[in-house]
């Protein structure tokens, strides 16, 4: 019983975490203002955390780890590749702009690395980059591991790098920026005619 309450609290914690992340990006949130959202004291998430940048690190696990189920779709044979891709891309994005300030935190990072950040790479690695190129290689018929690599990039790139500066893009250039599903479209019709 008293496992379950420590469980809940340090959920409830985590989930105050990540919706101010949400709200006020990586910079913005102190234990202070988590202890108060998560309705429990600083001692608390001291407690369960020891530090602020460990429970950043265990949020940003949690927030890599909802990446890795968008790339089951990428699984599901019974739909053509391009609606697979299609799909995929559409999930993976959504969670990014979930989470815009905290991963483009993680990108600029540079030399400082969450642990959570090389599991994340290794799945990428060993699992994810994979699948992306499979669908890639039924799409293109392309068969050489280099160019379907660049070309997972490349899209990732298209996609993601809008998706990130979009705040910047609309607020300080006065661009507006495109609808998820009409950039995926414009880029699919572009890259795979």
């Amino acid at each position: 019983m008293e496992t379950d309450k420590k469980l809940e609290t340090k959920e409830k914690i985590m989930r105050a975490t990540l919706e101010l992340t949400k709200q006020e990006g990586f910079e913005s949130i102190t234990i202070k203002k988590i202890a108060d959202a998560s309705s429990t004291n600083v001692a608390l998430v001291n407690y369960y955390f020891g530090s602020k940048e460990n429970l950043i690190n265990e949020s940003v696990k949690l927030i890599l780890n909802s990446f890795q189920h968008t790339f089951a779709i990428l699984d599901d044979s019974s739909l053509p590749a391009r609606a697979r891709l299609r799909q995929f891309l559409l999930d993976y994005l959504q969670v990014i702009r979930q989470y815009p300030e905290l991963l483009s935190r993680i990108i600029l990072m540079g030399k400082t690395v969450f642990s959570s950040q090389h599991e994340y790479g290794s799945f990428l690695n060993l699992l994810g980059f994979p699948k992306v190129q499979r669908t890639l290689q039924e799409l293109t018929n392309e068969q050489q591991p280099e160019r379907l690599m660049t070309m997972t990039t490349q899209i990732f790139g298209a996609l993601f790098l809008p998706a990130l500066m979009s705040p910047i893009l609309e607020t300080g250039a006065s661009v507006k920026v495109a609808p998820i599903v009409e950039q995926i479209d414009v880029l699919f019709d572009r890259y795979f005619h």
